[in-house]
């Protein structure tokens, strides 16, 4: 063997020369260190991707309280906006790896984030800026939710299939913590002047809340991940490489011939279309339910939980999954999101703030067993196709389900609507959660099922 067979990493240009991570000399003799550097740069852009993507759900709950006139209707557009803007450049993007390469796509589109960032942070400064203009602001926000389907399927190239669940546990998991960054880090960034109060920067805004005025500056929470994005960009473009599985578009359309494809889609719908769709408007939710008592909690003093117990619950299954077969956790997965549910809508109608409790435990333990769900079923798909196809099929499902955010903003502002109330949603949940439970069970879960994964 040569020895740019033996190091896969002695390649200077974009491209590795050879790549096989099932050959355990290969992986010892330098693929394994290529595969972890590789994860660990890419879930570090990752994360900027989704706190990219959700920084529209927190900032949407401060623009009434700063001056801006919308109804809740055109609030929950606006957040559902970037979950509309992510799944179809998720489309795209499932593409790019095999004909673009890993460096290029990765970095790439790491510094495209910049651009939602720079317009949010003039945005937010003036309480005149048209509707419109924020919407096609929030559209762009989605570009961080694209990112996913490119990253995720070149992660699954690098690593062989037995420790692909823990990887793509790793990634995803850790990238769906900046849910919880942009969500937690926003209420603590906007209540002080960045730089000295330097007059870049922007002057401060008044806030009324509960009556209560004070000044805040709500373009700190784009302007704080400006930098990061720029450093992670440029990391990316020096050390990554890109592996030599490669196909062009046509080629790469096989995928939707199997109905495993379909399958896992569905699958995926509902872990990660219900964890983006749910972590994009529960602070909304909690406003619009909770909102009208005395002493009504601060949406985004609660939202961040729902995100960070739902990508720490991703982390751990990852190798839970790899240890026990995606389909056995994804289908008590499914289960404990089917019963989480059922407990919301118990919740979602109060008289008072004393159910505000249960439901929020009930929104966390269906947040926990999404995440679980997300990682198992990434285990699954990599066991039922080729890598090429694997990577693929990962791109499209995840494309798919990151219409979460969208999907989810929609049935909430209509429910609002017409019934005053977000419980007929959950109860179209529970019932989309019992059909995945069986399909899963059918296909895959069950002793002697025909495709065991």
């Amino acid at each position: 063997m040569s020895a740019n067979q033996t190091d896969p990493v002695a390649a200077r240009g974009t491209w590795l020369p050879h790549w096989e991570p099932e050959d355990q000399s290969f992986w010892e003799a330098g693929g394994k260190r290529q595969a972890w550097m590789t994860l660990i740069l890419t879930t570090a852009a990752l994360t900027m991707a989704f706190i990219t993507w959700f920084l529209v759900s927190a900032l949407v709950v401060r623009l009434p309280q700063i001056g801006f006139q919308f109804t809740a209707s055109q609030l929950f557009w606006l957040a559902a906006m970037p979950g509309l803007a992510g799944g179809t450049l998720r489309l795209v993007h499932m593409f790019l790896v095999p004909i673009y390469g890993t460096r290029h796509v990765i970095s790439l589109s790491t510094l495209s984030l910049l651009i939602p960032l720079v317009g949010w942070f003039y945005a937010v400064q003036n309480p005149d800026t048209p509707y419109w203009m924020l919407m096609f602001l929030a559209f762009l926000a989605g570009l961080g939710g694209g990112n996913f389907s490119s990253f995720m399927p070149s992660t699954s190239m690098f690593f062989p299939k037995r420790l692909q669940g823990t990887a793509l546990a790793i990634q995803a998991g850790i990238g769906n913590f900046g849910v919880s960054v942009v969500q937690f880090v926003t209420p603590w960034v906007i209540g002080f002047a960045l730089l000295g109060g330097m007059a870049w920067v922007g002057e401060p805004q008044t806030m009324t809340r509960a009556g209560v005025e004070s000044q805040i500056y709500l373009q700190n929470a784009p302007l704080v991940m400006i930098p990061f994005v720029a450093v992670f960009g440029i990391t990316a473009w020096i050390f990554l490489k890109s592996i030599p599985i490669k196909s062009n578009f046509r080629e790469q359309f096989d995928i939707f011939r199997s109905k495993h494809t379909w399958a896992q889609t569905s699958l995926y719908i509902m872990t990660f279309g219900g964890f983006s769709g749910l972590a994009a408007t529960f602070p909304l939710l909690i406003r619009e339910v909770y909102g009208a008592f005395e002493g009504a909690p601060d949406p985004l003093a609660w939202a961040f939980w729902g995100p960070l117990v739902g990508s720490a619950s991703r982390v751990v299954a990852g190798p839970i999954s790899d240890r026990f077969g995606g389909a056995r956790v994804t289908h008590w997965a499914g289960l404990g999101m089917l019963v989480s549910a059922f407990l919301v809508t118990l919740t979602v109608t109060p008289t008072s703030l004393d159910s505000f409790w249960l439901f929020v435990s009930a929104m966390l333990a269906l947040f926990f067993f999404a995440g679980v769900g997300n990682a198992s079923t990434f285990k699954q798909m990599p066991m039922l196709f080729a890598p090429r196809q694997g990577g693929g099929v990962i791109g499209f499902t995840a494309a798919i389900a990151a219409y979460g955010p969208f999907i989810f903003g929609m049935l909430f502002a209509w429910s609002f609507a017409t019934w005053q109330s977000a419980a007929p949603v959950f109860y179209g949940l529970i019932v989309f959660f019992a059909f995945n439970v069986v399909l899963n069970w059918v296909l895959y879960a069950r002793r002697n099922a025909p495709y065991p994964c």
